[in-house]
């Protein structure tokens, strides 16, 4: 189990943004696939009280992992787990029935036996160490949907902020808001 604060600043990219910043700092890098699946009671308890779980699926391993809101950022506790436990997790379109995300669940009141799989994205992910912060350049499928989008993880969320806005900037990118992933694949099944 791990628990950690994730503060990050994202925006939707054109194709021809995101080959511009690729091209700068990563041209010589390959993207990673993540499988991102996600879960929510039938009623959509989760959303409610703005949190998201996700399975996540990498060539090698997996994670469970629970966001819930900060005052500034998201507390993700994560429950790692293997590619076979978690590709079990997803036949039963459930999530482990104990550990720290379980227990996290029962601290807002949901079971989870309650959660079921309800979304699915995929995002091939570029992943760079800037002196501002993790840089993601995400080229993400999910529906009948195809996006591009930016996202920077800091540790300070005013001048992480500032220097995101400074890096659009420096792009001559205007910030478009992006809704979270999970929202986005949400919304596609609607």
């Amino acid at each position: 189990m791990t628990e950690q604060i994730e503060i990050e600043y994202k925006t939707l990219l054109t194709h021809e943004q995101f080959a511009v910043i690729k091209a700068k700092y990563a041209p010589e890098k390959n993207a990673f696939v993540q499988e991102n699946y996600y879960f929510d009671t039938p009623d959509f308890r989760l959303k409610q009280l703005q949190c998201g779980l996700r399975i996540r699926t990498f060539e090698e391993g997996g994670e469970c992992t629970l966001k819930t809101p900060l005052k500034d950022g998201l507390l993700e506790t994560t429950d790692h787990l293997t590619l076979e436990q978690a590709q079990t997790l997803l036949q039963a379109k459930t999530i482990l029935p104990h550990g720290s995300v379980a227990q996290k669940l029962v601290q807002l009141g949901i079971q989870p036996d309650q959660v079921r799989l309800l979304a699915d994205l995929k995002t091939a992910r570029i992943q760079i160490d800037l002196p501002i912060g993790e840089l993601a350049l995400d080229e993400s499928w999910y529906g009948k949907n195809h996006d591009y989008e930016l996202e920077l993880e800091v540790s300070e969320a005013s001048k992480g902020k500032q220097d995101f806005l400074d890096l659009l900037a420096e792009f001559g990118i205007r910030y478009q808001p992006a809704k979270n992933k999970i929202v986005r694949a949400f919304e596609a099944i609607v």
